[in-house]
């Protein structure tokens, strides 16, 4: 290999850095991030509705796509009422409040009971999968500790 094709790769690196196009693809980035967070924040809330497309994983890289694109979109989510303490509490103290958990758990039961009869009632080997699913999802939730009430945040 000789020396010239490799010192103008590093001329070319020196230049793209010292032209302003290095910032112009961390703003690319920023906003590419920021959209990823957005779609994820959109599948989570979809995941509260629809079985087997969880909320809290989206919910979580969403906030951690926000960190690292927008402060104005990190510090929305952080606050927001629903998902803010959902995120906080996570992040803290890897917990799940009790009413979490319930809610959570139930909800998922309670849509894959649906799909089961109404849905996949045909497809018994779709139900089989839901189920073991269900039980998977279930087990994994109640393995995270159960947040403890505090004065400031009764559940």
């Amino acid at each position: 290999m000789n020396n010239h094709s490799s010192d103008s790769f590093f001329l070319r690196q020196i230049y793209f850095v010292e032209s302003g196009a290095f910032y112009f693809n961390k703003f690319v980035v920023k906003k590419i991030l920021a959209l990823l967070g957005l779609i994820s924040l959109g599948l989570g809330i979809i995941g509260a509705f629809l079985p087997l497309l969880p909320t809290t994983p989206f919910v979580l890289l969403s906030a951690y796509l926000f960190a690292k694109s927008s402060d104005k979109l990190h510090n929305w989510l952080m606050t927001h009422r629903i998902f803010g303490s959902l995120i906080r509490d996570f992040h803290e103290e890897k917990a799940i409040s009790m009413h979490g958990k319930v809610a959570a758990i139930s909800m998922m039961w309670i849509s894959n009971i649906i799909s089961i009869f109404f849905i996949v009632n045909d497809k018994l080997w779709l139900q089989i999968l839901l189920t073991i699913i269900s039980i998977g999802v279930t087990i994994n939730i109640l393995r995270y500790k159960t947040k403890k009430k505090t004065a400031n945040h009764p559940e």
